[in-house]
């Protein structure tokens, strides 16, 4: 009995050896085929980087507005007699635009011309009579007094009528009509606005650091939306004073306006030249990958393995400082140099040393002015 259950000990122990070197085996051989898996490559799409030479711009937002602009109104009260214009035509310095109803001036002034007459008359006979020695010098200024009085209110009338007769200040082109035939305006009421818009004036603001490089006479490109293609114009004015609390300078430019493109009111995008070209690296704007602590781009080149037996292509973070965009292109200005194969697509699933797997047959939109601008 005692035999039989050593026998079975061994055999229980033999057993369970055998089990337990199997189970080694297994375990070692899956450890070495985890320690020899390596993730599939990432799919990606590249660019050979080249040097460019961009114009040095400095970047804005600005407002139209006239070189000239008022509100026309009615120096006097009364009631619309006339309206002698359309709502949006161009007109000339001086052009009617409104008459007020001036019948009852115009009574007033038959009487004061009938009055300057009676003066005039009574002095020519005060100047004979004082000849003939009648009438005293006293009598004779009084008259002369009175005359001058009657002539000036004759031009007080006159003028009062000529107010009247709302006239345009300068050409330029007028707004909608705000007033119709018939109605009655207080003095000051708007009748319509008239804006001189050819040129116009583009006011803008800046940071006070960008203002060095920034002169009077400097180009500028100004884009509208709604409009197609750029207008030119020339920075007429700097401001003398810096915005405390924005710390930003305000910058007038003027630019042609013969075709109407631009109207007071409307924002346009400035761009201002700054002289001499800069050299940059110019990549798609989907490679660049934005985050908090900084830019940065990944560039394909050969990196081994971690046991250093084989190379593969992998994916290298580098850290760069971008400039202005134009159109899907945007500046690297540091940090990146010609020649570099840099990813433009799937930048955001890479990280360092990871494997990728070039395929450049679809390309992200690479082009510095696209079409539609907005692409």
């Amino acid at each position: 009995m005692k035999k039989r259950m050593i026998l079975m000990l061994v055999i229980v122990v033999a057993v369970i050896g055998v089990l337990a070197f199997v189970k080694y085996k297994q375990i070692s051989v899956a450890i070495a085929q985890g320690k020899a898996w390596a993730p599939p490559p990432e799919a990606v799409t590249t660019v050979v980087t080249k040097q460019e030479t961009w114009p040095r711009t400095l970047r804005s937002i600005g407002t139209v507005s006239a070189v000239q602009g008022v509100t026309v109104s009615a120096d006097l009260p009364g009631i619309v007699d006339k309206i002698a214009f359309d709502s949006g035509h161009a007109v000339r310095e001086g052009d009617v635009l409104a008459v007020l109803d001036s019948r009852q001036e115009h009574a007033q002034l038959a009487a004061a011309e009938a009055q300057l007459e009676l003066t005039r008359v009574s002095l020519e006979r005060m100047n004979g009579l004082l000849g003939k020695g009648v009438t005293s010098k006293s009598e004779l200024d009084r008259a002369a007094a009175e005359h001058k009085q009657a002539e000036a209110r004759v031009g007080e009338v006159k003028a009062t009528i000529a107010r009247k007769t709302v006239r345009a200040p300068f050409s330029g082109v007028l707004g909608i009509r705000l007033v119709n035939e018939g109605q009655y305006l207080e003095g000051g009421k708007p009748i319509v606005s008239l804006q001189a818009i050819d040129p116009v004036h583009i006011d803008f603001a800046i940071p006070q650091q960008d203002l060095g490089p920034v002169k009077v006479g400097a180009e500028v490109l100004l884009t509208a939306e709604g409009t197609e293609g750029t207008v030119t114009g020339k920075v007429t004015a700097l401001d003398s004073v810096v915005d405390e609390s924005t710390r930003n300078v305000r910058i007038q430019a003027t630019a042609a306006n013969r075709d109407a493109r631009l109207r007071p009111g409307m924002y346009v995008h400035v761009d201002v030249n700054l002289g001499a070209g800069q050299p940059v690296i110019a990549l798609p704007a989907s490679a660049v990958l934005n985050a908090p602590y900084g830019d940065s781009v990944f560039i394909v080149e050969d990196v081994k393995s971690p046991d250093g037996a084989k190379t593969y292509k992998g994916a290298r973070q580098q850290f760069v400082k971008v400039g202005a965009g134009r159109g899907d292109q945007v500046a690297v200005l540091t940090g990146l140099d010609a020649g570099a194969e840099v990813v433009t697509s799937g930048v955001f699933k890479l990280r360092n040393n990871v494997a990728v797997l070039v395929n450049n047959d679809v390309q992200p939109a690479n082009n510095p002015a696209p079409k539609p601008e907005d692409n």
